[in-house]
């Protein structure tokens, strides 16, 4: 086995809390437990006025080609995706990447389509059993333990309710007793309330103090590897971590919004604080998800800014000859909250240089360097004739060209 990215920076971090630099990069493609038919994100193909969704074995293929670029530490999957690619293809044999699962699915990410469930208050619900996710089927021997994941998410939702939150807290001390009789480790998400039981300036305050309270009784062994949260800006983001640096803070992506949007947030998450990223639909939505997480990456590892990310970025886009969902001065606009220390702030735009073209040192790619020759190559490929391996190791070789 190929030893993990995530267990080296998590040692590195946990050796050197304060001045670590290192980040850790998750893909969260586990949306078919949440968002259903429209998990794998809307189809390429689908044209003005027609709403077609990509395959889940189109979904798959995509999961394939992130992990054999090997620039996230974590693939966050289902549990049925995990039986897939991690059990049955082995696709994390030899790679630095780290397979998860989502260990439970609370109902307030039951998004069906006609249903009210995400607006009523949350429950703990748990589709995956950890045997089923640790080796395929239930009661795994101990041998058989390490054929699939062994990292898994656990989401809880307050809502100020002492009665859901308690049965909530009750269900997460279940699966904590399991995951340590069993070996698994897990990291742990909290939601924001789904409900309006708490006033919205107050929400920064509660979720960190509901953080510090579920884990305040937990030793070692039981303990996640590390959060994710909503960024609730700055000031949120320093008090927790100062709180405790042992507690390793990862924020999520949230809605698709501007390409400047999440590279802004990456950055500014990890400036306070932040040691972890975790983007779902900011991946899955892009115009090319392989361009996008490659500059994630360089974000990440403080080769880039987000600005100069979003134009090269864009450099990436013309040069492989795929439209933008947005014009660059579109795109370089920041529509959350990430500037603000506490939490709340206006919408910011960011001009885009007077050519639209990154600059090539930033980013240390050779963007603008793909011939014409090597697009009449793609025109001439049938992608129809070749398995999911060629597929992987054709776009692999062709962004080794792209992105250096």
């Amino acid at each position: 086995m190929t030893q993990k990215s995530l267990d080296v920076k998590l040692a590195k971090i946990h050796a050197d809390p304060l001045g670590c630099k290192e980040f850790i990069l998750a893909d969260a493609k586990d949306a078919d437990m949440a968002l259903s038919i429209g998990a794998p994100g809307r189809s390429p193909e689908s044209h003005s006025g027609e709403l077609r969704y990509r395959t889940l074995a189109e979904y798959r293929e995509m999961i394939e080609q992130i992990v054999e670029q090997q620039m996230v530490d974590i693939m966050l999957m289902s549990a049925s995706t995990n039986e897939v690619l991690t059990i049955h293809k082995r696709l994390f044999d030899h790679s630095p990447v780290t397979p998860a699962a989502r260990a439970n699915d609370t109902t307030d990410i039951h998004i069906i389509r006609g249903s009210k469930y995400p607006t009523s208050p949350s429950l703990p619900f748990r589709t995956a059993t950890l045997d089923h996710i640790q080796c395929g089927h239930l009661d795994c021997t101990p041998e058989e333990r390490s054929l699939g994941a062994n990292l898994g998410l656990y989401s809880i939702t307050f809502n100020n309710d002492p009665v859901l939150d308690r049965l909530a807290l009750e269900e997460y001390k279940q699966f904590r007793l399991e995951a340590e009789r069993k070996g698994f480790r897990h990291f742990l998400e909290i939601f924001d309330p789904n409900t309006p039981s708490v006033e919205p300036d107050k929400i920064p305050d509660f979720i960190n103090d509901a953080i510090v309270r579920t884990l305040g009784g937990v030793t070692a062994k039981g303990r996640p590897l590390f959060l994710k949260m909503v960024y609730h800006g700055p000031k949120a983001m320093e008090e927790l971590v100062a709180y405790d640096p042992h507690l390793v803070v990862g924020i999520l992506g949230g809605g698709a919004g501007t390409t400047y949007d999440a590279f802004k947030l990456l950055a500014e998450a990890k400036k306070y604080g932040a040691r972890v990223a975790l983007f779902g639909r900011k991946i899955n939505n892009a115009e090319n998800q392989l361009a996008f997480v490659h500059f994630l990456r360089l974000i990440a590892d403080d080769q880039i800014s987000p600005e100069e990310a979003v134009r090269a970025y864009h450099g990436v886009l013309q040069q492989l000859g795929i439209p933008p969902q947005r014009s660059l001065a579109d795109d370089m606009v920041l529509q959350t909250n990430v500037m603000s220390y506490g939490g709340t702030g206006k919408t910011i735009s960011v001009a885009p240089s007077a050519n639209g073209h990154p600059k090539r040192k930033a980013c240390s790619c050779s963007c603008a360097c793909e011939s014409k020759a090597s697009k009449s190559v793609d025109s001439e490929v049938d992608f129809s004739r070749m398995t999911a391996a060629q597929k992987v190791a054709y776009h692999k070789a062709r962004w080794d060209r792209i992105l250096g």
